[in-house]
């Protein structure tokens, strides 16, 4: 599962949250409580690159079964875009 730190956190505890990259935990960095952005292995971001490269028609699909926590990371994005979309303003 991913550890979940706002900026001030991740930034006094920059050292460990690279350990728990390294390590295949996912750091997931919040502001005001919403998360902005994670750190995790270059092989993890690497692979992201290439489903990026890859299009639309293998994002998604390809990622079932991607790595070791890639689940618990999912989990999070989605949830964070679902947060993202109900708190748009109402358009009239």
């Amino acid at each position: 599962m991913a550890k979940i730190l706002s900026v001030a956190q991740a930034k006094a505890e920059l050292s460990q949250c690279i350990r728990w990259a390294e390590d295949g935990e996912p750091v997931v960095i919040t502001r005001h409580r919403k998360p902005v952005a994670a750190l995790v292995r270059v092989e993890e971001l690497a692979q992201l690159e290439r489903l990026r490269a890859a299009g639309p028609e293998a994002g998604l699909l390809s990622l079932a079964g991607g790595w070791p926590g890639s689940n618990g990371l999912a989990q999070l994005i989605e949830r964070a875009a679902h947060q993202a979309q109900t708190n748009l303003p109402a358009v009239d």
